[in-house]
């Protein structure tokens, strides 16, 4: 084992090399290594959590923790996966790209972690795909939602759990201009994310007539969008679609709220994670995008919120949300592709993953959902909310007003620019 690992390193270190003396970052060239294991060892299946729990979507994060922590207990409660208990690590990638890109080396090349699970900023998605890539590390992007990650960003080794800016868009966008107005503006944080959200808005905005005034871009980490929302006072609007996240969402919602600007213009958030709104109901404006909901009336979710609160009794929110949830699904189906496929062999497993199928009533949610083979994101129904101003408990913040199939709301430009590499070109290893 020792001596595989030195490799790896060594592979590691000889390609930053390689790249130096090319001047360029880049892998070049397939590279194939067989990890083998006494016979008869039952070594435990070890898990690296890519959870942020500092930055931007710190909260997130750590309750993307939480979901993914939940389905591993499952498993091991019933004896673990193929015979072998699971085990995880996890580290604070802050929200930023450099950080996540070395806990991610880490995990593979000092911990021996074969499966990589997390993110919510697409940028530190991104960076620890780069990552995985390298040595065929499988990678759960639970909570990622720009676009090019199932786009041009896509990898034979990555699977995106989340709905994306292009599908919230597709379940607005056309109602929208039609009941509401043709003239919209983007308010879009600048970054990989919301940029590739604000042209899927743009895009499906002009194919369905209506024309974009002005795309406002905010930096990240803004908590004064006063300059902001003045310009939009002036330019009048019929429309304000945002690509907002994290805490800046947060102080957007405060300040939209203190300035009495919900209602006109119309606002579509395109998409609100739970976290960032707990505690902060009536801050909420709106229509906005999500996967989930704690109170959807559908078979198991009632069970799956109580089976959550019985495990996080002292957590910082009292029920789970759209983060947790894509954190508990991404991580349970993993575990069963593994049971599947008899193996941990990386090939093998992402065979299984990529032929995916999961029932409405499996999935808790209205549709039947699947993972893409050729973009490697999963298909799934995709909610529009509001506030509810008739809430049946004090956890009660959303009124679901719609909810989309998943072949309205796929993203049809992704299987475009997603090049999947052949299994060949995939380093394999089974530990």
């Amino acid at each position: 084992m020792t001596k595989l690992i030195t490799t790896r390193r060594k592979f590691l270190k000889g390609t930053a090399l390689s790249a130096a003396l090319a001047g360029t970052g880049t892998f070049f060239g397939p590279w194939q290594h067989v990890r083998v294991l006494a016979q008869g060892q039952k070594k435990p299946i070890k898990l690296g959590l890519t959870c942020d729990a500092s930055g931007q979507y710190g909260n997130s994060g750590q309750d993307d923790l939480r979901g993914i922590r939940l389905a591993i207990d499952e498993f091991n409660a019933k004896g673990g996966v193929i015979g072998r208990k699971i085990e995880w690590i996890t580290a604070d990638t802050e929200t930023t790209p450099a950080t996540a890109s070395r806990i991610a080396e880490r995990f593979i090349t000092r911990d021996e972690c074969g499966f990589l699970i997390g993110a919510l900023h697409s940028g530190v998605a991104n960076a620890i795909t780069q990552v995985a890539a390298k040595t065929g590390t499988i990678y759960m992007n639970t909570n990622s939602s720009a676009p090019s990650e199932a786009g041009e960003n896509c990898s034979r080794v990555k699977f995106v759990w989340d709905g994306n800016g292009t599908n919230f868009s597709k379940a607005t966008v056309k109602a929208a201009i039609q009941s509401v107005g043709k003239n919209w503006l983007l308010l879009t944080n600048d970054y990989v994310w919301g940029h590739t959200t604000a042209n899927a808005t743009k895009g499906l905005v002009e194919a369905s007539g209506g024309k974009i005034m002005d795309n406002l871009l905010v930096p990240q980490n803004t908590r004064d969008f006063t300059s902001y929302l003045l310009k939009i006072q002036q330019a009048k609007p019929d429309v304000v679609a945002t690509a907002i996240g994290g805490d800046d969402l947060k102080a957007l919602r405060t300040q939209v709220a203190q300035l009495k600007l919900d209602g006109k213009p119309a606002w579509i958030n395109n998409q609100q994670d739970w976290p960032d709104i707990w505690g902060a109901p009536e801050s909420l404006f709106g229509v906005f995008g999500t996967t989930w909901y704690h109170k959807l009336p559908l078979p198991g979710v009632a069970e799956f919120v109580k089976k959550w609160q019985a495990a996080y009794k002292d957590g910082p929110i009292p029920v789970p949300g759209n983060v947790s949830y894509n954190g508990y699904m991404a991580t349970r189906e993993l575990l069963r592709a593994i049971e599947r496929a008899g193996t941990t062999n990386n090939i093998a497993v992402i065979k299984q993953l990529e032929n995916i199928k999961v029932s409405a009533a499996d999935r808790m949610q209205h549709y039947d959902a699947y993972m893409d083979p050729t973009t490697h994101q999963m298909q799934q129904t995709i909610y529009l909310a509001r506030r509810n101003m008739k809430p049946a408990d004090t956890t009660d913040y959303y009124e679901m007003v719609a909810w989309a199939e998943p072949k309205d709301a796929t993203d049809d430009a992704a299987a475009g620019k997603c090049k999947l590499v052949p299994y060949e070109q995939v380093p394999t290893f089974e530990l």
